[in-house]
């Protein structure tokens, strides 16, 4: 189906065209003052200029073309030049019921998927997820299921940190405390255990406790470095040692990902673009892209039209180490091998974003990807807590991601228990849904480019712009849908009736905008739109159902096509959290 706003601009369009204006001035927007109009054009002002006339005379001319027509309640003229408009109840019930009738609620899905990869994962292993993490999980997942909802095939990458320096750290740290493990023997010619020889306990501990050594003591540095280079050139035993790293890490990570809702079609990372590296840098030096500058070699990607100075882009430091950006353009080389994508976005913190312009110039010019691949950075601020400081743990150590989730289901349960309408098991299930709403929406209502508050106590409120207020008018529409069925009424065959009330005709005009949100909100990789949807969209349901006695009214046609109205705002709100990435509860 069209969208809305897209049917209505084709009749201004007209009426422009009619009027002997050009067509294009035709562009309609949603009003900024519903309580004067529903849709407003400004095309009367834009041409003014070439038609060198008022454009308070161009709107009375294109309003006259467009009065009579059937879409149209009510087309009125405002100084200096603005068409407001109000739409039919007929036309927006008809729309409202050709939504109910398509399987995708009327989404416009694009004509040409594109292939899509998400970037948005970067954990490094052998170390807990930590709140850090959250935010390119959490908006990373939403950008990927938006795609998909579009119609793209997308797939998204975890891009694991599994390779470098704190793999030699590890190795060096279990040799000082078990040097008997068949991994440090060189002699050692058998098979190696199939069991790691550390839980993910032990393993989280080992980290930090050999960074601090390494810190401290340049010979234990040292030692840690001679790991990471003998594991990079293929070391039997460090070799086995890291196959055990990578499996409980990532068994661990799964587990906490999956409390998240968070899913990964690809499980790589830095260790699958190794062996792309040698060849990729030598051609870059063949082909002359890449020049030795003070010892390192580097790529030249500043553009006249830079307004900040933009560094050469180092593929190998002076010593012939990588770097972040080797690894980076070398994962694009497999990539465009494997996958061939039309688009890669990549989630990351905002102060990346250098690092990205530098990858992607390197990657165009180059010809690791063609021209026409679009290489996005969506770079997003940081989670800070009530001081505005980044987010930590009381302690004021870096929260892990699994004590911050149990925090907020913990306070969700308590909320849940309190109103003593379900039993605990029930109440424990639902706190878990009802805390990830919290969490999710809480980050992405926020536009990702910004900083923002975790405010435990405002997200897991049921009242305000949160993902449990959300839940909760989801809940209340699932409650009367089943009281209306348990009175004998059928959810079948029921139609939407034009609306016989201002917040009836609300709800509906509210419901009928689904297409475009979901469209602007893959458009410009922004789940922040959707949430403000959906907020608008159950506060129109709530005034509503505060309004009408809807399961109390006598004359059954208005009753069913209010359940039909209801029917359709469940569906569009499920759709909506889908791709936020959350589900509601049966009860609450």
């Amino acid at each position: 189906m069209k969208k809305i706003i897209d049917l209505i601009g084709e009749e201004l369009a007209d009426g422009f065209a009619q009027a002997g204006y050009d067509a294009s001035y035709g562009k309609v927007t949603i009003s900024n003052r519903p309580d004067l109009c529903e849709y407003q054009c400004n095309g009367a002002l834009a041409g003014a200029k070439a038609y060198k006339k008022a454009p308070f005379m161009i709107a009375e001319d294109v309003a006259e073309k467009i009065k009579a027509r059937p879409c149209f309640e009510e087309v009125s003229v405002v100084k200096p030049g603005f068409i407001n408009l109000k739409l039919q109840k007929t036309y927006i019930a008809d729309y409202i019921n050709q939504m109910a009738g398509d399987q995708d609620l009327g989404l416009e899905k694009v004509e040409d998927p594109k292939m899509i990869l998400v970037d948005y994962g970067g954990p490094n292993v052998a170390k807990p997820l930590h709140v850090g993490h959250l935010r390119s999980a959490i908006i990373g997942e939403s950008v990927k299921r938006i795609a998909r909802k579009m119609g793209h095939k997308v797939l998204g990458d975890i891009h694991l940190g599994d390779w470098g320096y704190q793999m030699g750290l590890i190795i060096t740290e279990l040799m000082e405390r078990k040097p008997e493990l068949p991994y440090f023997q060189e002699e050692y010619e058998g098979e190696y255990p199939k069991e790691a020889p550390f839980t993910i306990g032990e393993l989280e501990e080992i980290y930090p406790t050999a960074s601090q050594k390494a810190k401290e003591n340049e010979a234990y540095r040292e030692k840690a470095l001679h790991a990471t280079y003998l594991l990079q050139n293929g070391h039997r035993g460090y070799t086995a040692l890291w196959n055990h790293i990578i499996q409980v890490s990532v068994s661990d990570l799964k587990k906490n990902y999956a409390n998240l809702h968070v899913e990964f079609d690809l499980w790589k990372g830095e260790s699958d673009a190794q062996a792309y590296i040698p060849d990729m840098v030598e051609r870059l030096k063949t082909e002359g892209y890449a020049h030795i500058d003070d010892g390192a070699l580097v790529v030249d990607v500043e553009e006249e039209t830079d307004t900040k100075d933009v560094p050469p882009c180092i593929i190998q430091k002076s010593d012939g180490a990588s770097l972040y950006s080797t690894t980076d353009l070398a994962t694009l080389v497999q990539r465009e091998e494997d996958y061939h994508p039309d688009q890669v976005i990549y989630l990351a913190d905002k102060r990346q974003e250098l690092h990205f312009v530098q990858v992607f110039r390197t990657a165009k010019k180059t010809g690791i990807v063609p021209e026409e691949t679009d290489l996005k950075f969506l770079g997003f601020g940081t989670m800070n807590g009530k001081d505005g400081k980044p987010f930590k743990t009381r302690e004021g150590g870096v929260m892990r991601l699994e004590n911050l989730i149990a925090e907020i289901e913990g306070e969700m349960l308590k909320k849940i228990m309190d109103n003593r309408t379900v039993d605990e098991e029930e109440a424990r299930k639902t706190a878990r849904l009802v805390g990830l709403a919290a969490i999710k929406y809480g980050d992405l209502s926020n536009q990702a480019s910004k900083d923002y508050v975790f405010d435990v106590d405002r997200f897991t409120s049921f009242e305000g712009n949160t993902g449990p207020y959300v839940l909760y008018t989801i809940v209340r529409i699932k409650s009367i849908l089943n009281k209306y069925q348990a009175d004998g009424g059928n959810l079948a065959g029921l139609c939407v009736m034009p609306a016989d009330s201002d917040s009836e005709k609300a709800l509906q005009l509210e419901a009928s905008k689904y297409n475009d949100v979901m469209a602007a909100a893959y458009e410009e990789l922004a789940p922040h739109k959707i949430c403000a949807y959906i907020y608008d969209l159950a506060n129109a349901f709530n005034r509503f159902y505060h309004e009408v006695k809807i399961l109390a009214e006598e004359d059954a046609k208005k009753k069913q096509s209010y359940i039909a109205l209801l029917l359709l705002v469940r569906c569009v709100l499920e759709e909506c959290i889908e791709v936020l990435g959350f589900e509601a509860p049966e009860r609450m």
